[in-house]
Formats: structure tokens, sequence, C-alpha cells
């Protein structure tokens, strides 16, 4: 691997760990919000106890997740200075005020909310963590607008003078037509993972409490309805893709020839891809374009309009990891949405879930992470080669001098330090979930629990 490779797997290995803990900050937020609104309403003592669980989560969660978020802005100077300098004026905004939010804005409530039990006003108390929840939304959607700029560039112009990308509107860069779908998109799997994470726990716990058995259902109509919501935000984001990234979406299905009525294979071999397929017919057209018989333009029609549109150079991105991970994003978040739903059957109106079920849904919170680290690597790698798409290239954005030694070394200190963090963070995350909720209250009581089912 030479010096580009080596930098952009240092990128991808510190976004995609950073990653891991943003979904999660952003549904254990609003999570603990709706708990403990309930618990305001109703006066039932288990969504106070509960509100407290999911936010000590949420805590620990937000502490790993701001650190790993500092790596990553560093990254830009660090193997990516001149993407840095040329896009500067227009990603400087959007990393200042994500950076506010999340330093000042959320870190600030979040803390009153922790600290402000018994000390503060009921309602005024609630306040806080609603305004850590709506400012962990605000920060998505401010740090997807820098990321839909590299998927379509808008507003932006060229400064005669320096050469560098200046911000021309910053609402337009905000309200660009990616970010206005993968911003849905993303919320959507985020609440995924973080009802998965809450179903796991819910059920490991169930025995210690039967509150837990709320958080399990919780967790569950979160995974289920997340899981929906993102099949039908990421149809609309595929369209919006296919408008402005063609090659995307043909690399997705490795078809290289221009084709009406285009199917989607659910499976495919060969080199590269493919030479055996498993199609549904006409799903590839109306993922696309919403029509069976739409025209979906091929890889190789692509690639020639835009070596005469750009000059000559390959413009294909790497088709197997593009056609696999489609696929293995889409398979996990339905195995995980399933799942979901599968066990609020199972467990309807006060039923027990199999045991063979709670012996292995502990692990679910895997399935919706690996589809969002799926769903990132399709979206970065089947951009490439371009850095920001029709304007610059990968190999464009390194910092000049930058070794392979360099890159290699830092790379493998990222590595410890974010192995320790995850360490650290599993053993507090298990550790809490092996805390006893506040001793049971006659509100707490089975019967108190059974409307929930």
């Amino acid at each position: 691997m030479d010096v580009l490779d080596l930098t952009r797997l240092q990128f991808a290995v510190v976004t995609i760990y950073h990653y891991f803990f943003v979904p999660l900050s952003i549904s254990l937020a609003a999570s603990a919000a709706g708990l403990q609104i309930a618990w305001l309403r109703t006066k039932k003592e288990h969504y106070l106890h509960l509100t407290k669980f999911v936010g000590k989560l949420l805590i620990v969660t937000f502490a790993v997740g701001v650190v790993t978020g500092l790596v990553q802005e560093f990254q830009f100077g660090l193997g990516w200075s001149a993407f840095a300098n040329f896009y500067g004026d227009v990603f400087g905004p959007t990393l200042a005020i994500e950076g506010m939010l999340a330093f000042f804005l959320e870190a600030t409530f979040l803390a009153l909310w922790y600290f402000g039990w018994d000390r503060l006003p009921r309602l005024v108390h609630t306040a806080c963590i609603v305004i850590v929840a709506v400012g962990t939304l605000l920060s998505a959607f401010i740090i997807l607008a820098a990321n839909s700029f590299m998927q379509n560039p808008v507003a932006y112009a060229l400064d005669p003078v320096t050469g560098r990308a200046r911000l021309t509107s910053f609402t337009e860069l905000m309200l660009n037509k990616v970010n206005l779908a993968a911003f849905p998109h993303t919320m959507s799997g985020a609440v995924m993972v973080g009802g998965a994470l809450l179903l796991a726990l819910g059920v490991w716990r169930l025995a210690a409490d039967p509150a837990y058995g709320v958080l399990a259902r919780l967790g569950a109509w979160l995974t289920l309805v997340g899981g929906g919501f993102t099949a039908l935000t990421g149809d609309h984001l595929g369209k919006v893709i296919t408008e402005v990234q063609p090659m995307k979406m043909a690399a997705a299905e490795a078809l290289y020839e221009t084709t009406s009525g285009a199917p989607f294979a659910v499976f495919a071999t060969g080199k590269p891809l493919p030479e055996f397929a498993l199609e549904i017919p006409w799903l590839l057209s109306i993922l696309a374009k919403g029509d069976p018989g739409a025209t979906v333009q091929g890889i190789d029609d692509l690639q020639a309009q835009y070596a005469a549109e750009f000059g000559p150079g390959s413009y294909v991105p790497m088709i197997p990891v593009a056609f696999w991970t489609f696929r293995l994003m889409i398979g996990a978040g339905m195995l995980a949405m399933v799942i979901g739903g599968y066990y609020l059957w199972r467990t309807r109106k006060g039923r027990r879930a199999p045991r063979w079920l709670t012996r292995w849904l502990p692990l679910i919170p895997l399935l919706p992470a690996a589809a969002n680290t799926f769903g990132w690597i399709f979206t970065e790698t089947a951009r490439q080669p371009w850095i920001a798409f029709g304007i610059s290239k990968v190999a464009d954005g390194i910092s000049p001098g930058l070794t392979s030694s360099e890159v290699i070394a830092s790379l493998a200190g990222f590595t410890v330090v974010y192995g320790v963090l995850a360490v650290v963070w599993l053993r507090l995350v298990r550790h809490l979930a092996r805390q006893p909720l506040v001793a049971s209250t006659p509100a707490s009581s089975s019967a108190d629990l059974a409307p929930v089912y």
C-alpha cells in the first residue's frame, strides 16, 4: 500500500470507529428524553429508573464519541491538509458549528441534566435532556451537510485570486438535496442501533427487574420502527444518489451496460461480478428511478462520459466493495428489524420470549451497527476516485510530504488507543447494566408494568 492508500485506511478506521458511538448518542438522548417525559406524565417510577439508566449509558457513549470525534477532525490537518486548504472555507463553518453544539450546547445541558436531579424544577430538568436530544440532531444535520458537499458540491465558487473554494450560501449548503435525503436515513439508522442496544440490555437484565422488560420492548419497537423508516428513507436517498452520482448506483449493482428495466442481483459471483447472479426483475430501476421500465446508466457508458468530461483516467470505484457493502447494509438492517418485530410478537400481552431467543438477543446491536458501517463504506468508497464529486480527486487532497512510515505510526497509535477505548466503553456499559435499578416500589410492581405490554 502506498501513502495514499494508507492515509485512506487511517481515515476509514478513525471514521468508522467514531461512528459506532454517534448513532448511539443520538438515539440514547432521544430515548432518555422520551422516558423522562413518560415519567412526568404517568408518575410511574419504573420510567424514572429507566431514564436514569439510559442517561448513564448516554454519558459514557457521549464521552467516547466526543474524544473520537476530535481525532477525526484532526485528520484533515494530519493526512488531508491539501483538501482542508482548498475546501476550508466551505467545511470550516460546518465543523465549527458542529463542534460548538457538541461542546457547548450538548455537553452543557447534559451536565445540567445529570447533576440537576432534585436540584432543578422538574420541567426545567426535563427541558435539559430534550435540548440535548435536539442538539444531537442539529449536530448530525450540520455535519451531514459537510459530507453531502463531497457527494454533490453546491454553494461554492472558486476564488479567482487564491484558487480556493469559498462558501457562497450557508443556507444552500444546508439544503443540499443529498443532505435532505441522507439526514432522515441516517437518523433512522441511529434509532435502530440505539433500540438494539436497549433491547439487548433489557433482555440480558430482565431477570433482575421487571422494569427491564419495558426497556426491552422499547428497544424492540425502536429497532422495528427505525428499520422501517430506514428502508423508506433509503429508497428516496437511492433515487437522489442516482441523479447526482449515477456511477455509484451502477457500481452498487455491478451494472456495466446501460439497461432498461434493470434487475437487482441479490447474489452474484464472478470477476469482478457478475458472471452468475440471482436477480429480482426490474428492482434496480425501481430503486434508482421509481419506474420498473426506467433506464439505468451502466458503468461502461459512464466511464466514457466522465473521461470525455473530466479527462483521461479511471472513474470506476471498487466494484466488489460497492456491490457487497450495499447488500450487507440492507441484509443486516432487515435482519435486525425482523428480530425486533419477532421479539415484540413473542412477548405480546406479557408473554415470555423463548429461551433460545433471549440467549442470542444480547448480540443484536451488532446487526444495525454493521448495517451503519457497511452503509458508510459504500457511500464513501463508491464515490471514488472523487474526494468532492466532479471537482477534485482523492489523490489531490492528501497532505504534501506525508510518508508511509508516518501514516503507519499514527495508524498504529490510533488503533491501540481506540482498542483501549472500546474495552473501557464495553466494561462501563456492562458495569452500569449490572447495577440494580432503584428498589421496586408499589408504583413499579408487575401490575404497574402490565399496560406497557
